[in-house]
């Protein structure tokens, strides 16, 4: 199986604690329901990593999915996307720096390379900003090995 072969699994979510009265969340809300929609979609002729299509939001009150926390989930396969990793992360965290949130997971599940979790979070919260962000990284490999 060549390296082109091979597929790659990218899924998570991004979670917002709004802070303030009702107003302020909504306007956080938006804020963040446009980020997504600025996306291209995947059927657009420049290709992207990222594309509107990947994402989900419920809508804004407690009988569309929202409670009190804003939860962005996205999930996409792609073909040995681990080989533009730093691309994927680059379009990735510039979309969060757009939007409001508290934290950001992001999994990587591959075929050589095993699973990886990404992580940012802010404790006091992320308003759209180009501040630079943090991110940390689990590594996980299931090995075969013969007896």
């Amino acid at each position: 199986m060549s390296r082109f072969d091979q597929e790659s699994v990218v899924y998570g979510v991004i979670r917002n604690i709004p802070n303030g009265d009702d107003f302020s969340a909504r306007l956080q809300r938006r804020t963040n329901w446009r980020a997504i929609q600025a996306l291209p979609l995947g059927s657009d002729d420049e290709w992207t990593l990222l594309c509107r299509e990947m994402f989900s939001m419920p809508g804004d009150d407690l009988f569309s999915g929202t409670y009190h926390s804003q939860l962005i989930h996205f999930a996409a396969s792609y073909k040995a996307v681990e080989y533009e990793w730093e691309h994927w992360l680059g379009q990735f965290e510039s979309l969060l720096k757009g939007m409001y949130w508290v934290s950001a997971t992001v999994h990587l599940e591959t075929e050589l390379a095993g699973k990886h979790t990404f992580s940012w979070a802010v404790e006091s919260g992320h308003a759209p900003s180009d501040a630079e962000l943090r991110m940390s990284c689990e590594w996980e490999r299931e090995a075969g090995f013969a007896v």
